[in-house]
């Protein structure tokens, strides 16, 4: 039986207002950090590293129920700095590609 995987699809957009030789996706780090302790709380799992696919940064959750994986990814969309537009993809570990689930939309705080 297949594991239940959550991509979590990010919008590669720049922070705005970056000084000169600034990472241009500090979220990227906030992202990881935030679910590092999301993982250690028990919750959920990190599948793998994230990594660029397409023009959207991708993280991969997994470990829990698809109800409890999608509020972890709503979570992440709605972190200060987080590009809108971040979207889940409800997936397994046995897919061939990335982004070949169901598409599920997730909160947006506004503009970052």
């Amino acid at each position: 039986m297949s594991t239940v995987i959550v991509e979590i699809h990010v919008p590669l957009s720049p922070a705005p207002n970056l000084p000169d030789g600034a990472c241009p996706c500090p979220w990227i780090d906030q992202v990881e950090e935030f679910l590092v302790d999301v993982e250690d709380e028990g919750d959920v799992e990190v599948f793998d590293d994230g990594e660029q696919f397409e023009d959207a940064y991708v993280f991969f959750v997994t470990g829990a129920g698809e109800e409890e994986l999608l509020a972890v990814a709503s979570r992440v969309a709605l972190l200060p700095g987080v590009p809108a537009g971040a979207f889940a993809v409800v997936s397994h570990d046995d897919a061939e590609e990335f982004g070949m689930g169901r598409r599920v939309a997730l909160p947006s705080a506004g503009p970052a």
